[in-house]
């Protein structure tokens, strides 16, 4: 099992790696549909790699390397998002707090919304009303 999760982090973090140092800006920005796939492809697959290693009656004991994996993952991923909307974020996001957020609201796009405020939820709503 922790071979098996070993494994899936390093994907997705190469992969979060590779995409964001090949990463090329949105034409038209903001690119919504490009940043739900960042959400779904990235993001959701990390989420849920750390759902399945703290439930499902095995408890994983990730190793320091394996943290450091999923968090810079984690980071890379959001980057990414967040620059479909012409945005920059502050590196240090947490897999646990985001999870956290991922299972009270059932949504990954509001759990990142409220996480990182991309898009600024008080913007959007200033130009819905305009």
């Amino acid at each position: 099992m922790a071979s098996e999760h070993r494994e899936r982090i390093e994907r997705l973090a190469g992969r979060a790696r590779r995409e964001r140092e090949t990463f090329a800006p949105p034409t038209t920005v903001p690119a919504p549909e490009q940043g739900q796939e960042y959400l779904r492809d990235g993001v959701g697959e990390l989420v849920s790699l750390y759902i399945d290693g703290r439930s499902g009656g095995k408890f994983a004991a990730f190793s320091e390397r394996e943290w450091e994996l999923l968090h810079r993952a984690l980071d890379d991923w959001l980057q990414l998002y967040a620059r479909c909307y012409g945005r920059e974020l502050e590196r240090g996001f947490q897999i646990r707090t985001l999870t956290e957020l991922v299972i009270d609201t059932h949504n990954l796009h509001d759990a990142v919304v409220m996480a990182t405020k991309v898009p600024d939820p008080k913007r959007e709503r200033a130009t819905e009303s305009v």
